[in-house]
């Protein structure tokens, strides 16, 4: 490949490309990130998505190569060099990306393409979305494969355990100071198992939930508030809000269920002895994202986006592909049915509940479907 600079006409043709308005407006229009990358793989052009991609701002990009947003190994550097010797269009899938600016790791495919003057168009394609759709499939089948389970260990086990605390309570009576610390420890623990059963029952619990449309907004403050009142009241909390957000269409109670079980993992994940502690509750409106109703043809839309953010340690990658499986903590105490309940009521939505894991920014996103009146117009919600 020579190095001689473009001739005139080529230079002219190049910045002709470069700031067409028109041309500009389509690309920033497309959802997936976009860049130009010239001939001394100088990054040309960007579009929005590239610039939320790579966290970086248009003009930094500009003045940078593209061997300086993504690591030098990369095979997305070896791609823009085939693409340019065989002049011709290539894809690659399942490309691991990590972002030298963020550390974060990505699956992408990507999509390249050559154009004259030696420019490459790159277009990335997140598989996360893709895989962690397919993984709240599976989750909803683990929620749902222990509602047979949460039903027969509710018979099964409740009863013994109430005659084993009764007995418990009556050898407390008359024992000796020592035999009542053993006899306190069976109840404790008969208590404890108690709750355990009592939270897989509600996986069992298929009654129909009346749901209408109901303002996230308010369902985050009542949980900001009970939060701050107790568990997280050494947490500092930032609200990042889409006010004009139209409702979801779901059920109160359950959406603060979920939203709670987010936030209380958030500030046990960052520790009761932190200083710092920080939890970010977001919502946006975000389009594009459908998802196909399993065993029909429907496809729902879910353009609602709320966020629970913390600056935890985050969550190890060898945990990540099983994170809302029942019984599946890091936690001493925990039961691990938190964000087994959290998949379940979500997916009774039509939704999805995703996580992006990364130390100091672990993020749970719940995509819920936008409540509509009877003749397709956006229904009002609830304020309280």
């Amino acid at each position: 490949m020579s190095d001689a600079p473009a001739p005139p006409a080529a230079r002219t043709r190049k910045a002709s490309f470069m700031s067409d308005p028109t041309s500009e407006m389509i690309i920033n229009a497309l959802p997936l990130p976009v860049l130009t990358i010239g001939p001394d793989e100088r990054i040309l052009q960007v579009n929005m998505a590239a610039e939320h991609f790579f966290d970086y701002s248009r003009r930094m990009m500009q003045r940078q190569r593209l061997r300086d947003i993504i690591p030098f190994s990369s095979p997305i550097i070896a791609l823009v060099n085939e693409v340019r010797r065989r002049r011709a269009s290539v894809s690659e899938y399942r490309v691991e990306l990590a972002s030298p600016r963020s550390g974060i790791e990505r699956s992408v495919d990507v999509f390249a393409t050559h154009l004259d003057d030696d420019l490459v168009v790159l277009m990335l394609q997140e598989r996360t979305i893709a895989d962690k759709m397919n993984r709240q499939l599976t989750h909803r089948g683990a929620a749902r494969s222990m509602v047979a389970l949460g039903a027969m260990l509710a018979h099964e086990i409740k009863n013994p355990l109430a005659g084993i605390r009764g007995a418990a309570q009556l050898l407390e009576q008359s024992g000796t100071e020592d035999d009542r610390l053993l006899t306190r420890l069976i109840c404790d623990e008969s208590d404890r198992i108690v709750r355990i059963v009592e939270r897989m029952e509600l996986f069992g619990d298929e009654r129909p939930v009346e749901r209408g449309p109901v303002n996230v907004h308010g369902v985050l403050d009542q949980v900001k508030r009970s939060a701050q009142s107790g568990f997280a009241r050494h947490i500092r909390f930032v609200e990042n809000y889409d006010p004009s957000l139209p409702p979801v269409l779901g059920n109160r109670d359950q959406l603060i269920q979920v939203i709670l079980n987010l936030v209380k993992n958030a500030a046990e994940a960052i520790g009761a002895d932190a200083v710092d502690g920080e939890i970010i509750l977001s919502t946006a409106f975000r389009t594009g994202l459908r998802l196909q109703v399993p065993g029909s043809r429907e496809r729902v839309s879910l353009p609602i986006e709320v966020a629970v953010r913390d600056n935890g340690p985050g969550v190890s990658a060898e945990l990540l592909p099983d994170l809302f499986d029942p019984f599946v903590t890091t936690k001493a105490q925990g039961s691990g049915l938190g964000l087994a309940l959290v998949a379940k009521i979500v997916g009774d939505h039509g939704g999805i509940v995703e996580c992006d894991p990364a130390p100091r920014r672990t993020t749970f996103r719940v995509l819920l479907p936008m409540s509509h009146a009877r003749d397709g117009r956006e229904s009002s919600a609830e304020t309280e």
